[in-house]
């Protein structure tokens, strides 16, 4: 059985990242710990478009057109939804993830999602920095499997 191996290296990739400004001491974190793994992994900051939307809310159609630009080997998502006493909390983590994934499936760039979802502000800050570097690992990962079965 042949099996295509994990390739982490972001050389030569150009990423999308759509940030939400909703919560922004969150999204600048993960924001922050995004970008200096994509760094990291070889991605020149060059090749790093940020496009920020009011919410969550709003980020699956920036998404839908990074991605029908066709400038992009993946596309990321950041933001943070956290519970308050209302129930648009539902709606908006189930509605941001849902536009999240239709455009991954029909614009056939990958997508790492890294729309937080909590209960407190505090559970946010403590996942940021891990979550927004995994998202960054993600994009990445899934840029190059893409190409390896092309």
């Amino acid at each position: 059985m042949k099996e295509i191996s994990i390739n982490l290296n972001g050389t030569g990739m150009r990423i999308g990242i759509v940030q939400s400004r909703f919560n922004d001491v969150v999204c600048e974190g993960l924001l922050a710990a995004c970008r200096a793994r994509l760094v990291q992994q070889g991605v020149k900051e060059d090749d790093i478009l940020l496009a920020t939307v009011p919410g969550a809310l709003e980020i699956p159609l920036v998404l839908q057109t990074m991605a029908q630009s066709g400038k992009f080997d993946a596309l990321i998502a950041l933001g943070a939804v956290i519970r308050g006493d209302t129930y648009h909390f539902e709606v908006v983590s189930n509605e941001s993830a849902r536009g999240v994934g239709e455009v991954q499936v029909h614009g056939g760039v990958p997508i790492a999602n890294a729309i937080l979802t909590t209960d407190t502000d505090e559970q946010a800050e403590v996942r940021m920095s891990v979550k927004g570097a995994e998202a960054a690992l993600v994009a990445i990962e899934m840029a190059n499997l893409l190409k390896a079965i092309k």
